[in-house]
């Protein structure tokens, strides 16, 4: 249903988001992607705003 869709563009976005730090130089070793899709909201999604708030790429920065 529309939780499995969601998680799939979830996923979708933070793949492209990996692929354009690949790109840019960043060791493939050193990236994840994670997609949550309706899991952890920030945000109402009864509103659109809420909603927006929701579709956000978030990073974890940690050193070795």
């Amino acid at each position: 249903g529309q939780s499995e869709k969601n998680l799939d563009l979830s996923q979708k976005r933070a793949d492209a988001v990996k692929n354009y730090l690949l790109d840019k130089g960043i060791e493939e070793s050193r990236t994840t992607s994670v997609g949550f899709g309706d899991m952890k909201p920030i945000g109402d999604n009864s509103t659109a705003a809420g909603r927006a708030k929701n579709r956000r790429t978030e990073f974890n920065i940690r050193n070795y």
